[in-house]
């Protein structure tokens, strides 16, 4: 009888330990910056965040930036329906049995239920599906690692500048009709960002309207650039002498346009992610 018991207890001490580890082990099933190696920055000043209400319903690949280079998100599919969003998130390994999002000491003292389990894909790469409070917004997410047995804090940010363009709903960005351009030629402040922080572009640059479409003249700081793509389009020099220089499609103003830009200038040519914003209020009709 007693050792019925004492199982019984052993039992209900683990049932309450839920999600992390006993509680009395708490403090050692979280790990600390000793434990891992330097986090990452992945939020940035002046990201605004991007909610389910500015999509449109679908599902679309997105780019999931992590602090940490330990937790590697290999693709991810954003599911955006009935007011919310979920990530599918494929991982690089298999090395994490469980998300939590939250802190590593939340995750802790949770319940089980509250912890999201992996799901194995037929080729036996380790996937975990999320809610997503919002794009461009960083996201606590904490993993516990199968082989440390610890809980890892991380930061997530899911980037709403690797969406299509036909993501977002009308009113998200001001487009040409809203500002009732007429075809013609004119300049725009623009700002880029991304990459490592070197590369810049011309601003203002030159924008032409012609039957409600806009185009840019994008005039890059380097000569070391031989294509762009938008939208998964590729487009050429539209120069062959100085820096490089390319025409491009804007389909809004005040939103960041992803946009890829390819790289002549390392040992082997290499894509690099950027985006474009242009300033309505700074146009000014040129011709």
């Amino acid at each position: 009888m007693k050792k019925c018991i004492m199982c019984l207890a052993a039992a209900l001490l683990l049932t309450m330990a839920g999600c992390g580890a006993q509680p009395e082990e708490s403090k050692q099933a979280v790990a600390d910056q000793s434990d891992m190696a330097q986090p990452q920055e992945v939020v940035t000043e002046g990201m605004e965040p991007v909610y389910a209400s500015q999509l449109k319903e679908g599902e679309y690949s997105v780019t999931v930036d992590s602090s940490s280079s330990m937790f590697q998100i290999v693709s991810c599919t954003l599911t955006v329906k009935d007011g919310a969003m979920t990530a599918k998130m494929t991982m690089g390994g298999t090395g994490y049995l469980k998300v939590f999002l939250g802190t590593g000491e939340e995750a802790a003292a949770a319940d089980e239920a509250d912890c999201i389990a992996y799901e194995e894909t037929a080729t036996g790469e380790h996937t975990f599906t999320v809610p997503v409070e919002a794009l461009d917004k960083g996201i606590d997410c904490a993993a516990y690692s199968k082989r440390k047995e610890m809980w890892y804090d991380r930061t997530l940010v899911f980037r709403a500048s690797s969406l299509p363009q036909e993501a977002f709903v009308e009113g998200t960005m001001t487009t040409v009709a809203d500002l009732g351009l007429s075809d013609g030629r004119y300049e725009v402040a623009v700002t880029l960002e991304g990459g490592s922080g070197r590369a810049s572009v011309d601003s203002p640059a030159q924008l032409t309207v012609k039957e409600g479409q806009a185009t840019a003249t994008i005039v890059w700081s380097s000569a070391n650039y031989d294509y762009m793509k938008v939208d998964g389009v590729q487009y050429d020099p539209v120069n062959t002498e100085g820096n490089a220089a390319f025409t491009i499609p804007v389909a809004g103003f005040d939103w960041k346009l992803p946009v890829l830009a390819n790289t002549t200038a390392m040992s082997t040519p290499h894509e690099i992610e950027y985006t474009l914003t242009f300033d309505s209020v700074t146009l000014e009709r040129v011709e």
